[in-house]
């Protein structure tokens, strides 16, 4: 079983958020929580059926992901993405995701 981690996107505004250990959406994807295992991945999904139902975050998933080099790296190119932003600059404040980051 591949890792996994809890992902949504917040209610508010939109902006990607995972799972951390205290039970928090975090923007960083570095800080989310990563279930190992059968039981710590249904409690990702209970808790992310409860905050969906709270109107807390929508486009809840559990997906899967790997540390490289350190870092916790989604295995599906559009989670990359989302984790580390847009491909290219679009935005005062917003900066190009890291393509070593996203690349395959």
């Amino acid at each position: 079983m591949a890792d996994k981690v809890l992902t949504g996107n917040r209610l508010g505004d939109g902006i990607a958020v995972w799972l951390d250990a205290a039970g928090n959406w975090t923007e960083n994807l570095q800080d989310a929580l990563v279930a190992r295992h059968a039981e710590a991945v249904q409690s990702l999904e209970e808790i992310g059926k409860r905050d969906f139902a709270a109107n807390l975050v929508l486009d809840v998933n559990v997906i899967d992901v790997a540390e490289v080099n350190g870092k916790i790296r989604p295995l599906r190119l559009r989670e990359r993405i989302r984790a580390e932003g847009p491909t290219m600059v679009y935005a005062d404040g917003y900066k190009a995701a890291d393509p070593d980051f996203i690349a395959a």
